[in-house]
């Protein structure tokens, strides 16, 4: 009898355990982390090693992250070389095959997308150069959408015994994706043609859907803080080239843009950068109502 019960209690907690555990998605940047959460729902586990309040150039390989690398099952990272300060140290701290670049595991966003600003010529002196092209792939909802599907297709492979609610989330995503985009495309025509000064090159895929014209950068070069003299060089281009706005991430050191502001009466747009960026930004949606929104109050109140 004993024997009986012990084997009806082993039964029963069988019974209580899930199928299948969720799958241990770690991403890199919190605009793969959501989508993989849209994509995955239930299904996954997502843990999202950065944040957009920070530099993704620049994060430290610290024991909890290490600890979620290991567990890992599926890798989601932008890729073109944006992690290249700190995943390599990650990877051989953390030791885990199965998202090892090459491995199963391993998924870059970038390789689905067209990149652009590929450089002509590899130079350190000329600051921060990723050699495949600009890496801030995410501020296009294009390409949003052009890593949805492939993301899907990774999860279900990983994970076949979902497969059919992977294809299902993403045949949905895209639908009210492309929706989307389309009444952003229309609320955002107005910004058509504007000239605009970047606080650092994060923008290349923004402007180029919403028609946008970068005039200066207020960094030198890629990843270099603008100096005093710097700064001055971008007030005189602003005589010969007018612009409306100044754009900057929400991660980044206002206090230049706030200098330029004083002496140029530009409008000062923050945007988000990825989600969770700034209020109302916790998915993808918000993360592009917002951007569209922000950029259009700044030119509202941008002068003649």
């Amino acid at each position: 009898m004993k024997l009986i019960a012990s084997l009806g209690l082993a039964a029963a907690l069988l019974a209580a355990q899930p199928a299948s555990a969720a799958l241990k998605v770690f991403a890199c940047e919190p605009e793969w982390g959501a989508l993989a959460l849209a994509l995955g729902g239930k299904n996954v586990e997502v843990y999202t090693a950065t944040t957009a309040l920070q530099d993704v150039h620049r994060i430290q390989p610290r024991p909890s992250l290490i600890a979620k690398y290991r567990q890992a099952e599926l890798l989601v990272c932008t890729g073109a070389e944006l992690e290249i300060g700190w995943m390599p140290a990650l990877a051989e701290k953390g030791n885990n095959p199965r998202v090892a670049p090459g491995s199963t595991g391993y998924f870059e966003a970038s390789r689905y997308v067209p990149m652009l600003e590929i450089p002509v010529k590899l130079d350190r002196a000329e600051g921060d150069v990723h050699p495949y092209g600009n890496p801030h792939i995410q501020t296009s909802p294009a390409n949003i959408a052009r890593v949805a599907k492939p993301l899907a297709d990774k999860l279900a492979e990983l994970d076949a015994a979902h497969a059919a609610d992977y294809h299902a989330a993403q045949a949905q995503f895209d639908t009210r994706w492309q929706a989307a985009m389309a009444r952003w495309t229309e609320k955002a025509r107005p910004l058509q043609g504007v000239a605009v000064v970047s606080a650092h090159k994060s923008w290349a895929y923004l402007y180029q859907w919403l028609g946008l014209r970068e005039v200066a950068t207020l960094e030198p070069k890629p990843g270099i803080p603008p100096s005093g003299a710097q700064l001055e060089n971008v007030l005189a281009t602003l005589k010969t080239q007018p612009a409306k706005l100044v754009v900057y991430a929400a991660y980044q050191d206002r206090r230049p843009v706030d200098w330029l502001l004083q002496r140029s009466g530009l409008a000062a747009v923050e945007l988000p950068f990825s989600p969770g960026g700034v209020p109302g930004t916790d998915d993808l949606f918000g993360t592009f109502d917002v951007t569209i929104d922000r950029l259009l109050q700044g030119l509202a109140g941008a002068k003649p």
